[in-house]
């Protein structure tokens, strides 16, 4: 994708994080183009969760997330009301999908993920990069 297609931002699933874990060079390169060109970059807490063990194997994640510049974007009260508005609505259930589409949604980004069917599901009109 080019930087032009980033231009708005990415939006980080549990499959993107892990992706980055594992090494995997295409998403360690696309991270790292879009920090080196200011493109915003979220993770929502939900995916920080699910993706979270701790330890040493982990130092990449650790990295990005301690990064100033990524959003560890939260989960209040009215965000929470409109995931599950949103999981109504798409007949899905996963509530860490929903918020990844809602983020990008929102903001005009680009989601990284490994799984673009059930957040199709979601939202099929968002912008994805699969990881």
């Amino acid at each position: 994708m080019s930087a032009q297609g980033l231009a708005r931002g990415l939006t980080l699933d549990t499959g993107a994080l892990l992706a980055l874990e594992r090494g995997e060079t295409r998403v360690r390169a696309l991270l790292r183009r879009a920090l080196e060109i200011g493109i915003d970059l979220a993770v929502p807490a939900g995916v920080v969760a699910q993706a979270w063990r701790g330890g040493p194997r982990q130092a990449r994640i650790a990295r990005l997330l301690g990064d100033p510049v990524v959003l560890v974007a939260a989960l209040d009260d009215a965000t929470a009301r409109a995931v599950g508005l949103l999981c109504g609505r798409s007949g899905q259930a996963d509530v860490v999908d929903a918020r990844v589409a809602l983020h990008a949604r929102e903001h005009g980004h680009t989601v990284v993920t490994s799984d673009p069917d059930d957040l199709r599901l979601i939202d099929p009109g968002l912008r994805l990069v699969v990881v």
